[in-house]
């Protein structure tokens, strides 16, 4: 990037940071990092594959910043056969939209051998993730944890029930397929008899780590065995650390070699100590549950928003969310397992088992003493009600609560359905597919390209016929694709309205999981069958809603969301399933659209499409206008 890019780069993101948080006195650091985005060898369920990884390495590594602070990451495409972004998922980007990290919606994919730098504030303390947004690569291995601490001027109000130095690591989640992301996304895109869905994953990883086919605990015929027949007990067989192919070369170690890349995930608690654990899911498709053998959690926030505290024996997490739960270590020493199931799904994957070891606190960590008895049994996958009743407790924290607007300028209501289209199938929002531009949605606005980089001629449909039954798959499955947006007026209140739907197959109906970029929203409420405004927009929580980036629709069910449209830029708005997004299952919000102009968006951030093939308009524009206040949490 060009000095004088650069220099614009950073006063916006001091603009952005002086907007959002007016008045602090602390000055911001800068979080500086330079990575190579490249395939790696690895084996993360002690089977090697092919994945993406960042400096050699698989997860990618973590980010930890403090609220206010600049995060600058120079971004090396290593890979010879791909374009790659990354999005920094529930940074809202104010100021810096070209840095969201979505390909041909904020910014142009980064070319192989090319640099892009990442640049922006972490504007809010919470706990959060970095993924790749270009085809399927989150599926293939390209994420890590961001951690943005609070600060004296942003200070979180549960700080003091968690002990000093009683933060532990971050639990990242995540699903593993052993047939690479090439093969899926062909599957995906396969016509009639050629279609073939991803299936189940192989694996639930824990921090980038699991077992393929064996379990750290017991292989028990009532569980394990009736998920996976060939899942065994994991052997301690040191004659196979010392393998010079399977171990040395290939990492194909079983987890209990120094070498492992498949080593057990262990959290060390001293008795009598208050924790605070961050969980976050980047999972391609799973819907997961955590619980941790005889100890409780206490929920205080979600996707970095404070929530009123809830205690529970266990936490559902959808793909997308975040979440941080404190942990009272409260047992007799010992070792507990940590239990990670899928839920939602008919599960074929063996749960997933992390440790939570009691120390000393003033040793190093005991050795590896796997805990007694057996793993937890996580909450059976279709207990749909237990899902409802966890995610219908997340309330705003009572002493940090912004209630929404009152009222609402426009709203949207989008129906998900699946769909064929040319013998393909489709998920559709309103019975239209979406699809993406050559040039991204941020560049034509900025250069005055709409009218001829997409089809400007009006918006996708803001809602669907009043006598679609939501109950039965759609009696025309037919679809069509566009690359339509909504055009918000900046400022304005927007009320959305996800409407679930059968599938097309009889009484099938699949949850999903919406992620706002840019933005956090109210959740309002949540409901079964079809929504009526006339019956349920009354009893829509207005007093103490959750703000969220992420919220899950449940089958048949409807979720309510507001939000203000204050943030000048492109916005995706989609199922964080990663095969539902490929197929088509997203909008975009594009808001500000007059002053776009006024953003100084890096070059080469939008040199691709017709902006790479016109010099129509500049491509220095003018200083920009301070961006509005977030929504404060």
């Amino acid at each position: 990037m060009a000095a004088a890019v650069q220099l614009l780069v950073v006063a916006a993101a001091a603009a952005m940071a002086a907007a959002c948080c007016a008045g602090m006195a602390a000055a911001a650091a800068t979080v500086e990092v330079t990575w190579d985005v490249e395939y790696v060898l690895w084996a993360p369920d002690c089977q090697q594959r092919v994945m993406i990884g960042i400096n050699g390495r698989f997860p990618g590594p973590n980010i930890t910043a403090r609220a206010g602070d600049v995060i600058s990451v120079t971004m090396n495409n290593k890979m010879h056969t791909e374009g790659v972004v990354i999005h920094w998922h529930g940074i809202r980007q104010f100021g810096t939209p070209w840095a969201d990290g979505t390909a041909s919606i904020s910014q142009c994919a980064v070319n192989p051998g090319e640099t892009f730098v990442y640049k922006f504030v972490a504007d809010k303390p919470g706990t959060y993730f970095y993924h790749g947004h270009f085809g399927m690569q989150r599926a293939a291995g390209l994420y890590g944890s961001l951690i943005v601490l609070d600060s004296p001027e942003q200070p979180e109000p549960f700080r003091h029930q968690y002990d000093d130095g009683g933060e532990l690591p971050m639990m990242l989640l995540s699903d593993w397929w052993h047939q690479n992301v090439y093969a899926q996304a062909a599957g995906l895109d396969g016509k009639d008899r050629h279609f073939e869905w991803i299936g189940e994953p192989q694996t639930i990883l824990i921090n980038g780590r699991g077992q393929f086919e064996c379990t750290l605990g017991p292989a028990r015929k009532s569980f394990e065995k009736l998920l996976n027949e060939n899942v065994e007990t994991c052997v301690d067989d040191q004659k196979m650390c010392s393998d010079q192919e399977k171990c040395l070369r290939r990492s194909e170690c079983g987890p209990y070699c120094p070498r492992s890349q498949c080593a057990p995930v262990v959290f060390n608690v001293e008795q009598g100590k208050t924790y605070r654990l961050r969980i976050a899911s980047t999972t391609s498709l799973s819907l997961l549950n955590v619980k941790i053998q005889g100890h409780k959690m206490t929920v205080v926030e979600a996707d970095g928003n404070h929530v009123e505290p809830f205690v529970v024996d266990d936490i559902d997490i959808y793909s997308g969310e975040s979440y941080s739960v404190l942990l009272k270590a409260d047992q007799k020493p010992a070792s507990y397992w940590i239990s990670v199931g899928v839920r939602g799904r008919h599960p074929k994957t063996v749960p997933a088992l992390a440790i939570l070891s009691y120390g000393n606190g003033n040793a190093a960590p005991p050795p590896l003493q796997l805990p007694a008895g057996e793993p937890p049994v996580t909450p059976a996958w279709n207990d749909t009600q237990r899902s409802k009743a966890f995610t219908y407790s997340i309330r705003a924290r009572k002493d940090t609560n912004r209630p929404p607007p009152a009222a609402a300028d426009r709203q949207i209501v989008l129906l998900n359905t699946q769909n064929l289209m040319d013998g393909r199938y489709r998920w559709s929002i309103n019975n239209v597919s979406l699809t993406l531009p050559a040039t991204p949605y941020l560049g034509a606005f900025h250069h005055g390209l709409q009218d001829s980089a997409f089809d400007a001629s009006g918006e996708p449909p803001a809602a669907f016929p009043e006598d679609y039954d939501v109950m039965r798959p759609p009696a025309n499955n037919a679809t069509t694709a566009s690359d339509r947006v909504f055009r918000l007026r900046h400022g304005g209140v927007v009320d959305v309205v996800l409407q679930n739907a059968n599938m097309l197959r009889e009484e099938v109906s699949e949850t999903h999981p919406w992620h706002l970029h840019g933005h956090d929203f109210w959740v309002l409420g949540y409901g079964d069958g079809r929504y009526d405004p006339a019956a349920h927009a009354a009893g829509l929580n207005a007093a103490d809603p959750p703000l969220r980036n992420t919220a899950v629709v449940f089958p048949h069910g409807w979720t309510a969301l507001r939000f203000v449209a204050n943030n000048t830029g492109a916005w995706a708005f989609h199922c964080h399933i990663e095969p539902h997004l490929h197929m088509g299952m997203g909008v975009v919000f594009v808001e500000g659209e007059d002053r776009m102009h006024e953003l100084d968006v890096p070059k080469d951030a939008m040199a691709c499409g017709l902006v790479a093939r016109t010099a129509a308009t500049p491509l220095t524009p003018a200083t920009p206008l301070p961006p509005s206040p977030a929504p404060a949490p």
